[in-house]
C-alpha cells in the first residue's frame, strides 16, 4: 500500500558521507528503521550511504535524530544531508546492492581490532572455536585487504575464499552481525595459518599456538604475519634473545615495541594514566609511548624511560597470550632496518628466515601494507607520531577544494596525500625515502591510491628541497608543480587539521628543512597563513660540519656551537668536554669549521638539542633518528624550575645558554638538572618570542608544529604557559607533527593558492 503525507506519513532521503562502509553501517540503519516501523531502502555506493525512508512523521524525525548518536563505534560522519522526497511504494525496509556511481568516493575503513563478540564466538561457535580469522562487521581487516571500491568481497583479497553455507547464511542475514562483513570466514572456508620450524610445516592451529608459545618462552625469535605486514617476536625478559634480535635485524639502538597480555598486565610494568589507557584499549590499538615502571631486558628500550606498548588486536594475539606464560612479547616490524615492513610470504621466507628461528604465515594476501601506528599522550590529548594501521586512510576534512592535488610529502617518515573534494586523504606511513625498497613502496602506494580513490592528479606540490626523492617523483608526474617551504608546510599541516584559514603565529621546530635563503632551517618563528609566510625570527645560524652526518654524530654539533661561541681555542679551554672523542676527528671537524668547507649553516632546533645532548655526554653518537634529543628528554629533571639565559636581538642566540651550562658542568651539577634547565630555557624563549610577535602583529593564535614538538616536556609546558597568558594554542593530535604530516600542509597550501589564483581576475 502506498504511504503518503495525507495519512500522516512523510518521506525523506538521507545522504551520509564519512567512514560508513565496512563498519556495519547498513545493518545498523536497517535495525534502527525497523525499530521505528519505517519502510524504505539503504544502500552503499562509492559516495557514501544513501537512505530512502518513509513512515509516520514523528518516527522518521526520531530515526534521523538517532543516527548520529548511535552509529557503530568505528564509524564516523562527515556529511549528513536530509531532503524531502515524494512518497514511493515501499512495503518493507531493505538493504540494496552496492553501486559505483561516479569518480566521487566514500571513505575506506581502516583495520579494526577484533571485537569482544568475535572473541566470544571463538569460544562458543562450533565453526569458529579457536579460529584465528574470526571477524564481523564491527571488526577485522579492511584497508589491508581492499583492492577497489565499493567495498565488496570480490574487490578484496578474500575473493579466493568461497563462503561455506554457514558463513553465507550469516552474510546474507540482515539481522546477523556478519551481514555483508566482507572478510567473513570460519574454520571450514577461510584462510589458515602455517608454522614453519626447521623446515617442518604445521597447520593445526591448536598445535601452532602451543608451539609458538613454547618457542617464545624458550628464547627463540619468531616471524609472525600480522594484519598489515610481518612482525618479529621474542621474549622481552631474555637479554640474550633481545640482543640477538638486534644483531640479526641490524637494529643497533632504536627501542623495540612490546605487546602486553592486557591493560591490567601493562599497568604492572608501566605508568598509565586514564587517557593513555583509553587510547591503548581503543579499537585502533596503536602503539602508545608509556613511562617504564618495571625494567625489561636492557636491550629492549636501550636506556630510555619510555617504551612503545600495545595490546592484542588480532584473534591470534589473544590465542597466543592464553597459552603464553609471558606477560608481554617484543613485537617489532618484520624487516631489515630502514626497509619497508614485509608483506609477501615468499619474501618473508627469503629475508626473515635468517633472522627468525620459526615463521608463522597465513594464506590471505596483504594488499596494502601498514605498520603499527604510534602515539603518545600530552596534556591529556592523543598525539600521533606514526599514522598507519587503524588510522589510514581515513581523510582529514578541510575547508578548501583539494580535488586533484597530489602532495608528495617529505623525505623522512614519509606520507603522501591526495585531494578529493574537501577531503585530504593521507597515505599510510611509508618511511624514509632513502633506499630503493622504500621508494618502490611509495610509488606502488601512489598508484594504488589513484585507482582506489578515482584520483586523477592535476597539480603536484612538493618540498622546496630539490634532492628529496619525493620532490623528484612529483616533478616527474608531468603536471603543474608547486614547491613549498618545509616549515611553512609544517604550520599549514596543523592549521589544516583544525580548519584554520587565517594569519597565525607559527612556531616550527625540527631537525632540517631547506630555507628560502639556501640555508638549513629548523628553529623558526613565522607569521603565516595558508598562502604565504614571513620569518619573524629564528635560532641563529651555526655551521653544520659534514652536512647531514651531524645527525649521526651529535658531538660534531656540540663542537660547532662551542667553536661559534668560544673560538678556535675551545678544545684546549674545555678539555673535559671532549674527553673520549678521537683527537684526529676533532681536528678534522675543526678544519671544516675554520675553513667553512662542507659546513652549511643551520638554524635547526633538532641540531641544538643534539649539541646539548652531546655536551652532557648523554648521546655523542646516534644509532637512530632523533636518538640524542630523545635521550636528553628522558633524563631531564622536570621538577626544576630554573633556566639559562639566552639573547634575542633579531635572532635568538644561545651563547649565554652554553656558558651557563658549561659552568654547571664544571662545578659538578647533576646532568638531569642541567637537561631540565635547558628544556625550561626553550619553553621560556618560545613564550617570550610569542609575546613579542603578538605585540608586533596583534595575532593571538599560536600554531606549534615540527618533530621537536614530539618532546613531551617541551610540548606540555609550552602549551600550558602560552594558555596562561591567553594565547589560543593549536598543536597536532590526529596528524603527526613530524614530517609524516608535511604532505597535509603541502596540500592545504596548494589548495589555498589555487583558490586565490582563480580569484585574481575577479579582484583585478
Amino acid at each position: 500500500m502506498r504511504l503518503n503525507l495525507a495519512m500522516g506519513r512523510t518521506s525523506r532521503k538521507i545522504r551520509i558521507k564519512g567512514l560508513v562502509q565496512g563498519v556495519g553501517f547498513r545493518p545498523f540503519i536497517y535495525r534502527l528503521a525497523k525499530n521505528h516501523q519505517l519502510v524504505g531502502t539503504v544502500e552503499n555506493n562509492n559516495t557514501g550511504v544513501e537512505i530512502l525512508v518513509e513512515g509516520k512523521a514523528d518516527n522518521v524525525e526520531q530515526f534521523i535524530r538517532e543516527i548520529p548518536v548511535q552509529i557503530p563505534e568505528a564509524s564516523s560522519i562527515s556529511e549528513f544531508i536530509v531532503s524531502k522526497i515524494k512518497p514511493s511504494d515501499f512495503s518493507d525496509f531493505t538493504i540494496t546492492k552496492s553501486q559505483s556511481l561516479s569518480d566521487e568516493i566514500t571513505e575506506v575503513s581502516p583495520d579494526i581490532a577484533v571485537c569482544k563478540s568475535c572473541l566470544q564466538d571463538m569460544k562458543n561457535q562450533p565453526n569458529r572455536i579457536g579460529y584465528p580469522f574470526t571477524n564481523c562487521t564491527n571488526c577485522g581487516p579492511r584497508f589491508t585487504i581492499i583492492q577497489d571500491l565499493p567495498y565488496d568481497r570480490e574487490k578484496t583479497t578474500m575473493r579466493p575464499f568461497e563462503m561455506c553455507p554457514s558463513c553465507r547464511e550469516e552474510y546474507t542475514n540482515i539481522l546477523d552481525r556478519r551481514f555483508h562483513a566482507q572478510p567473513v570466514a570460519c574454520s571450514k572456508c577461510g584462510p589458515h595459518y602455517t608454522l614453519i620450524e626447521k623446515g617442518e610445516k604445521e597447520t593445526d592451529i591448536s598445535t601452532i599456538v602451543k608451539t609458538t608459545a613454547r618457542l617464545l618462552e624458550d628464547g627463540k625469535i619468531v616471524a609472525i604475519k600480522g594484519l598489515g605486514g610481518y612482525h618479529l617476536a621474542c621474549n622481552p625478559f631474555n637479554e640474550k634473545t633481545v640482543a640477538e634480535l638486534r644483531i640479526r635485524k641490524s637494529r643497533e639502538g632504536k627501542p623495540f615495541a612490546l605487546m602486553f597480555r592486557d591493560a591490567e598486565t601493562a599497568k604492572q610494568f608501566l605508568h598509565i594514566n586514564k587517557k593513555e589507557e583509553t587510547l591503548l584499549m581503543s579499537w585502533r590499538r596503536p602503539i602508545v609511548l608509556l613511562k617504564i615502571k618495571e625494567q625489561f631486558a636492557p636491550s629492549v628500550s636501550t636506556g630510555l624511560d619510555t617504551i612503545g606498548s600495545m595490546l592484542p588486536y588480532m584473534p591470534f594475539h589473544h590465542m597466543l597470550f592464553e597459552e603464553l606464560d609471558l606477560p608481554a612479547i617484543v613485537l617489532t616490524s618484520g624487516n631489515i632496518t630502514d626497509e619497508p615492513i614485509i608483506i609477501d610470504n615468499q619474501e618473508a621466507m627469503n629475508i626473515l628466515h635468517p633472522i627468525a628461528d620459526a615463521s608463522l604465515t597465513y594464506n590471505r594476501e596483504i594488499y596494502n601494507r601498514t605498520d603499527d601506528s604510534v602515539a603518545f599522550v600530552a596534556n591529556n590529548k592523543e598525539r600521533l607520531i606514526r599514522r598507519s594501521r587503524s588510522y589510514a586512510p581515513s581523510p582529514v576534512q578541510i575547508k578548501l577544494n583539494a580535488e586533484g592535488i597530489f602532495a608528495a610529502g617529505a623525505e623522512l617518515v614519509n606520507c603522501f596525500c591526495i585531494g578529493k573534494g574537501n577531503q585530504a586523504i593521507m597515505s599510510q606511513h611509508i618511511g624514509d625515502l632513502k633506499n630503493l625498497e622504500t621508494l618502490e613502496f611509495y610509488q606502488e602506494s601512489v598508484e594504488r591510491f589513484k585507482r582506489l580513490f578515482r584520483f586523477t592528479p592535476q597539480l603536484a606540490v612538493a618540498d622546496l628541497h630539490p634532492d628529496y626523492l619525493s620532490t623528484q617523483f612529483a616533478k616527474e608526474m608531468k603536471i603543474p608543480i608547486l614547491l613549498v617551504q618545509h616549515h611553512h608546510a609544517h604550520i599549514a599541516s596543523c592549521m589544516a587539521e583544525f580548519q584554520l584559514d587565517e594569519k597565525v603565529i607559527g612556531i616550527s621546530f625540527d631537525g632540517t628543512g631547506l630555507g628560502d635563503d639556501g640555508n638549513i632551517w629548523g628553529g623558526e618563528f613565522l607569521i603565516c597563513d595558508l598562502n604565504e609566510y614571513q620569518r619573524f625570527t629564528h635560532f641563529e645560524y651555526i655551521p653544520q660540519p659534514g652536512g647531514d652526518a651531524v645527525s649521526k654524530h651529535p658531538w660534531r654539533m656540540m663542537l660547532a656551537y662551542l667553536h661559534h661561541y668560544f673560538g678556535d681555542e675551545v678544545v684546549s679551554r674545555f678539555p673535559l668536554l671532549f674527553k673520549g672523542i678521537d683527537e684526529a676527528e676533532i681536528e678534522g671537524i675543526l678544519f671544516l669549521l675554520k675553513s667553512k668547507v662542507n659546513s652549511p649553516l643551520t638554524s635547526s632546533a633538532g641540531r641544538l638539542f643534539d649539541a646539548v645532548s652531546a655536551l652532557l655526554n648523554v648521546c655523542r653518537n646516534s644509532t637512530y633518528h632523533a636518538e640524542a634529543p630523545m635521550r636528553l628528554e628522558a633524563i631531564a629533571d622536570e621538577k626544576t624550575s630554573a633556566l639559562y639565559g639566552f639573547e634575542f636581538d633579531g635572532q635568538i642566540s644561545f651563547g649565554k645558554t652554553f656558558e651557563e651550562m658549561i659552568a654547571d658542568l664544571l662545578k659538578g651539577e647533576e646532568t638531569a638538572k642541567i637537561a631540565g634547565k635547558f628544556h625550561n630555557t626553550i619553553v621560556q624563549l618560545i613564550v617570550e618570542v610569542a609575546e613579542k610577535m603578538r605585540k608586533h602583529t596583534g595575532l593571538n593564535k599560536v600554531v606549534l608544529s615540527g618533530g621537536t614538538f614530539q618532546n613531551k616536556i617541551l610540548l606540555e609546558n609550552v602549551e600550558q604557559k602560552l594558555k596562561e597568558i591567553n594565547f589560543a594554542v593549536y598543536s597536532q593530535s590526529g596528524i603527526p607533527s613530524n614530517d609524516g604530516g608535511i604532505a597535509l600542509g603541502q596540500l592545504a597550501i596548494a589548495a589555498k593558492r589555487r583558490e586565490l589564483e582563480k580569484l585574481k581576475p575577479q579582484l583585478s
